[in-house]
């Protein structure tokens, strides 16, 4: 296993991977899969200021994590929103553990100190969405500290979503 930093290289694999969130699940809210392009300068955009992490074994990449920030204001500066995508084939073999972890890690060696991450959420489990990522969040640190009812649509029904949020510096 191998984590590395995203290059824009990397977004056709990444696409793969996240395209199947989009096209088959309401883990994520976007409609229609973007484009390399677009996806390419989402990489871009994000490595300007945090930290775009690939997980690879054996060579191939097996899932992404990111930051991004929680709001454009300069008082949020120490606060930062999380995601993290695994291909739908790798999961439950420990990537997401580990690569959540050195993101933390980067994250608070850039003087971080609240992560927080936007989960969808089924109103009842169905084939298209379960409970497993609020369950991997709360297994590493994260606390749910809200949810807003009913504020996606997807696939002709309702989801929630739920906001967790992990301190994990000193706040001085």
């Amino acid at each position: 296993m191998k984590i590395r930093t995203a290059r824009t290289s990397d977004a056709g694999r990444l696409l793969d991977i996240y395209a199947y969130y989009v096209e088959h699940t309401a883990i994520s809210f976007e409609c229609e899969t973007p484009t390399i392009g677009e996806f390419a300068n989402r990489i871009a955009s994000t490595l300007e200021r945090y930290p775009y992490l690939v997980i690879e074994d054996g060579g191939q990449a097996k899932g992404y994590a990111y930051a991004g920030p929680l709001k454009d204001r300069a008082a949020y500066d120490r606060s930062c929103e999380v995601s993290i995508y695994l291909d739908r084939d790798a999961r439950g073999k420990g990537y997401g553990r580990v690569l959540y972890e050195e993101l933390e890690r980067r994250l608070g060696k850039m003087g971080m100190l609240n992560l927080y991450a936007c989960i969808a959420s089924p109103i009842v489990e169905d084939e298209y969405l379960t409970s497993n990522s609020e369950q991997f969040h709360a297994h590493m640190g994260f606390q749910r500290i809200g949810v807003f009812h009913k504020c996606g649509h997807k696939f002709g029904r309702w989801y929630n979503t739920v906001w967790m949020e992990k301190l994990i510096g000193e706040h001085a």
